[in-house]
């Protein structure tokens, strides 16, 4: 473990986080710093995956990049993370990429519900979830989580004391009204390696140093919002909701 430098440590090392992804390398894009800082303070960590399913990407250059390659790869960033839990809702090629055709209804009852995970069998005391982008998954994820972590009476319904908007790569390419606007910083400086170790290991996912989701352009970024609070590296989030 590493030595305890921050403030913050205390706070992180009590909580039971849990990050609702809709593919597997999202949880690691935006929040696999926070993750592993957690999980070095003692903290709790479990994970949601909404979809695998084969993919061709749009260069055609791989081929097509299986299920069963995205699920191993999640599979190793886990053990990596050494998360205290993880499960993927759907496994299949008719699902993946469409989850705005899933009834938003169904999607809330899993991360209500029904999930192994879900937040009335959890009860985490902190929440990420991915802000609403052009990608039709992210924001079915979005709109669906948003919804069932409504503020409720306890203790008919469990309230979340943080809920938090995590960063993607692609986020630049959003209508200004629906741009991220990250006003929550968590330092990683000591946990940059993991994070970009985490991200390495969806490995069929990395773009040459160019692209907006290559490893390198995540580096940057990263040290970018540590610069934003004077760090050496952060993860910005967009604070939703937070009760003390």
């Amino acid at each position: 473990m590493k030595t305890p430098q921050n403030p913050g440590d205390e706070f992180l090392a009590k909580q039971r986080l849990l990050v609702i992804s809709p593919h597997a390398d999202d949880e690691s894009f935006g929040c696999a710093g926070t993750m592993a800082r957690i999980k070095d303070l003692g903290g709790e960590v479990y994970v949601i995956c909404c979809s695998v399913g084969d993919l061709k990407h749009y260069d055609g250059e791989e081929g097509v990049v299986t299920a069963g390659k995205r699920e191993q790869e999640f599979a190793e960033v886990m053990e990596y993370l050494k998360v205290d839990g993880w499960e993927i809702l759907y496994r299949d090629a008719e699902t993946h990429l469409r989850l705005d055709m899933i009834p938003r209804r169904d999607l809330i009852a899993q991360f209500e519900r029904d999930a192994t995970y879900a937040l009335d069998k959890l009860q985490p005391t902190m929440v990420a979830i991915p802000v609403s982008s052009y990608n039709q998954d992210h924001e079915a994820v979005f709109r669906a989580a948003f919804t069932a972590l409504r503020p409720g009476v306890p203790p008919i319904k469990p309230i979340q004391p943080l809920v938090l908007g995590y960063n993607n790569t692609s986020l630049f390419w959003s209508l200004e009204h629906e741009k991220i606007h990250m006003n929550f910083y968590v330092d990683i400086s000591e946990y940059l390696e993991e994070k970009m170790h985490a991200l390495k290991l969806h490995g069929s996912q990395m773009r040459d140093a160019i692209h907006h989701s290559s490893a390198a352009n995540v580096e940057a970024m990263t040290r970018v919002r540590g610069s934003e609070v004077s760090v050496k590296a952060a993860e910005g989030f967009m604070l939703f909701r937070q009760v003390l």
